[in-house]
C-alpha cells in the first residue's frame, strides 16, 4: 500500500523572489559601499521582508509591488542625507523666492552623471548575471549581514575608511590658553554610542546655560572713545579660502589677533545673526534661539548700556527669509537699517534684488564717523556677496565665487588701509556667519548647508584695533585654542574701555589669554554635528548619531 505524498504548506508554493527590486537593494549596496549612504539596516530589512512574503494571488502581488513603489522611494530618501521633509517644509516659503536660473543651476549640481553611468552599468550586468543566478538569495544573505554587522554600533562602513575629521576641521598647532582649555573641556571617554552622544550632548548645552559675559556696570572716567565694528560676512570658511587660494591675500595681514579654530555652530544666516548678536550668552540649541533669553546674552545691549550706539549696515535689502525681522525680534537689534541710497549695485541676488556695492558702503561708514558728533558706536554689517547663486549685473548664470571673494578682499583691504590712514581708533571684527560649501562631500553637493559640517562652520575670524599707540606686530596674534560666540563677547569686554588704544605696548598675547573655549557643537534645524574623540559625528532628524563619512 503506498503512503499518500507530503504536500508542503500552500503558502510556500509561492514564493516568486524579488525581482526588479533586486537592482534596487544592489544600488542601495553599491552606495552605502563607497560611504553616500545613512543607511537604516533594519528597516531595509522589515522591506525586504514584506517583498519577499509570498503571496497566494498573483492579483495581490501586483497590488504589493505598486503599493511598495511609493514606499521604497521614500525609504530610499531617507536613507540618504539629503535634508528631510521637515527641513524641505520650512524652507518651501524661501524656494519660492529663488530665481528660475538660480534653481535650474541648483538642479544641475543636484543630477550627478558619473552616477548615473554608473547604474545603467550596474542595470545591464544584473540584468546579464540574473539569467543563471538567484539573485534574491544574494541580496537577502547581503542585507542579513549588515544587520548583524551594524549591531555592533551606531555606525559602520563596508570599506575600512580613513579618518573622518576633514583636514580643516582643526587646525593642529598646540593651544596656548591650556588654563581655559582645561577649564571648558568635557570628558570625551565613554565610547562614542549613539546614548553616550546624546548624553554629551546634553550635558554641553546644560554647562553652556551657565556661562554669560560679564561687562561693567559704567565706564571709567579715563576710558578712551572708540567704534566697534562687526563685519559679518555670508559664505566664507576656511575650507573656501582654502579652495579659493585666497589664504596668502593681503587681507590677513591687517589683523592684530586671528581666531585660527573659531566655529560658527550653524551653517544658515538667520540663526549666525541671532547667535552673533547673543554672544554674551553660552551656546545654545537651534531652537532656544527663538525663545525669549536673558537680557545679559544681547551683545549690542551690553554695549549701548556703555553709551555705544547701535548701528546696522547691509548691502542689501534684508528681506529674504525674514532676515532683517530675525535680527529685530531674536537678536534685538532695534537700530534703523544705514541708508543704501546712492550706493551702486555690484551684483544680482539669488532672488534677483541688488547686492550693493560693499567697498562704497565701508567708506559711506568711515566718511559718516568722522563727521559724527557721536563718541561710541557699535555697528553690525551684514554682507552677501560671496552667497551661493550671485551673479554679475545683467546675467542669469551664478558668477564664480573666487573672483568676487577676491573683490570683497580687496575691498576690505583697502577699507582697512583707509582706516589706518584715518587715525580713527576701531575694532573691526572680521566674523563669517557659515562657510559656502565649494566643496561639497558625501554627504551634500556644493552650496547646500542642511548639514553644517566642520568645513561650513570652521570660519576665518580676524580682529583689529585700528587706532592705537603701540605699533602692531609683524604678525597676528594666531589663537589655536576651540573657540566661539562667547570668546568675541569675551575679548570685547576686555577692551571696552578703550585702554588698548591709548597704551603705550599691547600685547595681544595677554589680551587673548585663557578666552571662553567652547566644543565644537553645531546645529541647524534638523542636523546636529559635533567633535567627539577627534572626529565629527553627526545627528539628523533625532535619530542615531553616525560618523560623518569621509
Amino acid at each position: 500500500m503506498s503512503q499518500p505524498k507530503t504536500r508542503k504548506p500552500t503558502l510556500l508554493l509561492h514564493w516568486r523572489g524579488l525581482g526588479g527590486w533586486n537592482f534596487y537593494f544592489l544600488i542601495k549596496f553599491a552606495l552605502l559601499w563607497f560611504g553616500y549612504l545613512n543607511f537604516h539596516a533594519l528597516t531595509n530589512l522589515v522591506f525586504l521582508a514584506w517583498l519577499l512574503l509570498p503571496l497566494p494571488n498573483e492579483r495581490l502581488h501586483r497590488w504589493r509591488n505598486w503599493i511598495s513603489v511609493p514606499i521604497g522611494l521614500g525609504l530610499f530618501w531617507h536613507d540618504t542625507w539629503l535634508p528631510g521633509p521637515q527641513s524641505i517644509l520650512s524652507e518651501g516659503s524661501q524656494l519660492a523666492g529663488f530665481s528660475g536660473a538660480y534653481l535650474l543651476d541648483l538642479v544641475n549640481r543636484f543630477v550627478n552623471w558619473q552616477m548615473i553611468g554608473a547604474g545603467f552599468v550596474m542595470l545591464v550586468i544584473y540584468l546579464f548575471v540574473s539569467q543563471w543566478v538567484r539573485v534574491s538569495v544574494l541580496v537577502s544573505l547581503m542585507l542579513l549581514w549588515i544587520n548583524v554587522v551594524n549591531m555592533a554600533g551606531p555606525s559602520f562602513a563596508l570599506l575600512p575608511t580613513k579618518e573622518a575629521t576633514p583636514p580643516v576641521a582643526l587646525n593642529t598647532a598646540a593651544q596656548p590658553n591650556k588654563a581655559a582649555a582645561n577649564a571648558n573641556a568635557m570628558d570625551q571617554s565613554a565610547p562614542p554610542t549613539s546614548a553616550n552622544l546624546t548624553a554629551y550632548l546634553n550635558k554641553f548645552y546644560a554647562s553652556e546655560k551657565q556661562r554669560v559675559t560679564t561687562f561693567p556696570d559704567t565706564l571709567p572716567a579715563d576710558s578712551a572713545p572708540f567704534d566697534i565694528l562687526i563685519v559679518n560676512i555670508c559664505s566664507l570658511s576656511w575650507s573656501d579660502a582654502e579652495v579659493a587660494q585666497l589664504r596668502d591675500h593681503p587681507l590677513w595681514k591687517h589683523f592684530d589677533i586671528v581666531l585660527n579654530n573659531y566655529n560658527s555652530a550653524t551653517g544658515y544666516s538667520g540663526p549666525a545673526g541671532i547667535r552673533l548678536l547673543r554672544a554674551s550668552c553660552g551656546q545654545t540649541s537651534h531652537s532656544d534661539l527663538y525663545k525669549p533669553t536673558d537680557r545679559r546674552c544681547y551683545l549690542f545691549d551690553n554695549l549701548a548700556k556703555l553709551g555705544f550706539k547701535e548701528q546696522l549696515m547691509m548691502d542689501h535689502t534684508g528681506v529674504f527669509g525674514n532676515y532683517l525681522q530675525e535680527l529685530r525680534n531674536d537678536g534685538d537689534l532695534q537700530a534703523p537699517l544705514m541708508s543704501q541710497a546712492g550706493i551702486s549695485a555690484s551684483w544680482t541676488s539669488f532672488d534677483s534684488t541688488p547686492v550693493f556695492n560693499d567697498g562704497e558702503l565701508m567708506q559711506r561708514w568711515l566718511d559718516e564717523r568722522q563727521k559724527s558728533a557721536d563718541a561710541r558706536t557699535a555697528t553690525f554689517y551684514n554682507l552677501i556677496p560671496l552667497h551661493d547663486g550671485t551673479r554679475e549685473l545683467g546675467s542669469t548664470k551664478t558668477a564664480a565665487w573666487q573672483p568676487r571673494a577676491k573683490l570683497l578682499f580687496d575691498q576690505l583691504d583697502t577699507f582697512l588701509t583707509n582706516l589706518d590712514k584715518s587715525g580713527r581708533r576701531v575694532m573691526v571684527m572680521i566674523v563669517p556667519e557659515h562657510g559656502a560649501a565649494l566643496e561639497g562631500d558625501k554627504m551634500q553637493m556644493s552650496g547646500l548647508r542642511d548639514i553644517p559640517s566642520p568645513h561650513i562652520t570652521h570660519v576665518p575670524v580676524g580682529i583689529k584695533f585700528a587706532g592705537m599707540k603701540a605699533p602692531h606686530q609683524a604678525q597676528p596674534m594666531t589663537v589655536e585654542a576651540p573657540t566661539s560666540l562667547l570668546a568675541l563677547s569675551d575679548l570685547v569686554s576686555r577692551v571696552v574701555d578703550g585702554q588698548v588704544f591709548n597704551a603705550a605696548n599691547v600685547n595681544m598675547s595677554v589680551l587673548t589669554e585663557n578666552l571662553p573655549q567652547t566644543q565644537v557643537v553645531s546645529e541647524n534645524d534638523n542636523a546636529v554635528v559635533m567633535m567627539y574623540q577627534g572626529k565629527p559625528w553627526i545627528r539628523l532628524n533625532g535619530g542615531d548619531w553616525v560618523a560623518y563619512p569621509q
